[in-house]
């Protein structure tokens, strides 16, 4: 498994690659544009090379971008829809410079709506940005199912993906904190083999690609995304132990938020 961080970019994409070595990180995971605005950010022909040196000269050897939590590519209102497109073609234009894993997203909100409705619309959208854009692939993130967000089944997961058109550079992050605030037991052996069997019977085999790896601080099946530091949370040490140790799991990055 290639455990590693969140760590930030600032200063260009080769400094994420610097402060994931000091961590000791196998994988690193960054936002490409500023979390809190819409802008897109390109990086430069320099800093793509600069990154890419880095990382070939790193023990860091995988690369995760997180989509700006702003996005919904399910919403009603065409103007988030347009804007929320623009800048995951932006980040998966990134990632296909920097060489990233894939860049995962958070599928959107029906918000008050219609659930299928709104699967629908965000399918489209995803569809859209896979066909304006090549070689990186997406990463739809599971959700703890708060208010009327997306992913939080695997059925829901599934629908997502065949509403998308079923590209093969569609898969799946999977987050422990969001797994067991959805209501997916995770902290034994058992449990935990059966979410990744009903996972792969939902979605596909093969689509589970990456791993956020998160205590929660609310119980199982709270729908509360809260996240808490490594074995203080209702996962707590043995659970993270359990999750870890996953077969499925052994070759993919592992991002810790």
């Amino acid at each position: 498994m290639l455990i590693g961080a969140h760590v930030s970019p600032a200063g260009g994409p080769a400094k994420a690659v610097e402060r994931g070595e000091a961590l000791g990180a196998r994988s690193i995971q960054i936002f490409n544009q500023n979390p809190r605005a819409w802008k897109p950010t390109v990086y430069s022909g320099e800093q793509v090379a600069e990154f890419r040196e880095a990382m070939a000269a790193s023990e860091v050897d995988a690369l995760l971008i997180h989509a700006v939590y702003l996005l919904n590519s399910a919403s009603e209102d065409k103007d988030i829809r347009r804007k929320t497109l623009t800048s995951l073609i932006a980040s998966l234009d990134a990632g296909a410079a920097l060489g990233a894993t894939a860049v995962v997203l958070h599928p959107g909100s029906a918000k008050d709506g219609d659930v299928g409705e709104a699967i629908a619309r965000a399918g489209a959208t995803i569809a859209e940005a896979l066909g304006e854009t090549e070689g990186c692939e997406l990463h739809l993130e599971n959700t703890a199912g708060a208010g009327g967000t997306l992913g939080r089944s695997f059925a829901e997961l599934g629908a997502l993906i065949e509403a998308a058109g079923g590209d093969e550079r569609l898969g799946i992050c999977l987050d422990s904190c969001h797994m067991l605030a959805s209501g997916i037991e995770i902290r034994d052996p058992k449990s935990l083999s059966k979410a990744v069997r009903e996972c792969r019977k939902e979605t596909g085999k093969g689509r589970i690609r990456s791993i956020h790896l998160n205590d929660s601080m609310m119980p199982l099946g709270s729908n509360r995304d809260r996240h808490a530091d490594i074995g203080e949370g209702e996962i707590g040490l043995k659970g993270t132990q359990v999750f870890l140790a996953e077969p499925a799991f052994q070759k993919l990055p592992c991002v810790l938020e």
